[in-house]
């Protein structure tokens, strides 16, 4: 009952959540000084096409009637069109949806996998070199500007040692389209050489991605683990006898990971939209990179149904998120 509960607050929630995010994304994008009209007109446009272009795109009318037009296309299920590629918005997010999708779930994996580890050593050998070592690891992951992690990624691996793919999801067409998921779909075709491509293109974005991601984590994990280890229970367990890794595993980790599961929900929310900058480095076709091209286009409605998707996916994981943390904490069940 209590899940039912939290899903059904989070539903209500959702609709005023979203309105809220469009309506001040939809301001700030409309009142920087940039004419979209006039760029997609281009230089040789007379005023009489521009107008009629902005007469087209319901430029021409007040900004509250011309936010208003949008939340009523939303609700019926209409994103617009852009005014960059000349189709449905709705069709080129779901066209890019999977490559971002793909990407964000390799580095949430990736993340996690060496993260949690990572951070229960890290507790385990407390103020050890291999401590210290991470912290000036997770700190530096941190710090790091994603971009130039990129760029220096792209120097080393694709330029100079010539052992990953610089740029692109994957070398030719691609496997039959399935899923939009190259792995997955290789895998579902047996199309072996479209794996191995696929997979190396992966590599050098879902580092870059996973780094700063797999940071958080270990902070998060080590501090759980940490706290755990004096709590009353450790103690009456190695009263008991039982052995260390026992301890540690079973029963300190699954306590340890409660603050955990929560920043990697929230973490998988941000790579979405994190996932601008390393889609843009690496001209991974995603909705990172059609965002950029919306911006810098001026293209509102795109610039629109970008976050509108990446915060309905933010609210969505944190429900997830939410009911995970019920299942791993028995203390917040009834």
């Amino acid at each position: 009952m209590r899940v039912l509960a939290l899903i059904i607050n989070r539903m209500l929630w959702l609709v005023p959540t979203l309105v809220g995010l469009m309506v001040i994304t939809f301001t700030i994008s409309h009142i920087i000084p940039a004419d979209p009209i006039a760029f997609f007109a281009g230089e040789n446009a007379t005023p009489e096409q521009i107008e009629a272009l902005r007469v087209r795109y319901g430029f021409d009318k007040p900004l509250y009637i011309q936010l208003m037009n949008y939340l009523i296309g939303v609700t019926n299920g209409d994103l617009g069109i852009s005014i960059y590629t000349q189709r449905p918005i709705s069709e080129d997010l779901l066209s890019r949806l999977p490559a971002t999708m793909e990407l964000t779930f390799m580095a949430v994996f990736f993340s996690t996998l060496v993260g949690i580890p990572l951070g229960v050593f890290a507790a385990i050998y407390r103020n050890s070199f291999l401590d210290h070592f991470l912290r000036i690891l997770t700190v530096s992951g941190l710090a790091i500007a994603s971009f130039w992690l990129a760029i220096l990624f792209q120097l080393l691996f694709a330029m100079e040692l010539q052992i990953t793919p610089l740029q692109g999801r994957i070398d030719g067409w691609g496997p039959e389209k399935i899923t939009g998921f190259f792995i997955l779909d290789s895998l579902l075709v047996a199309d072996w050489e479209s794996l191995q491509s696929a997979f190396s293109h992966l590599i050098l974005p879902t580092l870059t991605l996973a780094f700063p991601a797999m940071a958080t984590i270990v902070r998060f994990t080590r501090a759980g683990v940490l706290d755990a280890i004096n709590s009353n229970y450790v103690l009456y367990e190695q009263a008991m006898g039982l052995p260390s890794k026992v301890i540690i595993w079973k029963y300190v980790l699954r306590n340890a990971l409660i603050g955990t599961v929560t920043q990697i929900g929230l973490i998988f929310g941000i790579l979405i939209a994190g996932a601008v900058v390393v889609e843009a480095v690496f001209d991974w076709p995603g909705l990172g990179l059609y965002a950029v091209e919306a911006i810098m286009n001026s293209d509102y409605n795109a610039i629109m149904g970008f976050t509108l998707v990446t915060g309905a996916f933010f609210i969505i994981v944190n429900l997830i998120v939410d009911i995970l943390h019920g299942i791993i904490d028995p203390r917040t069940q009834d």
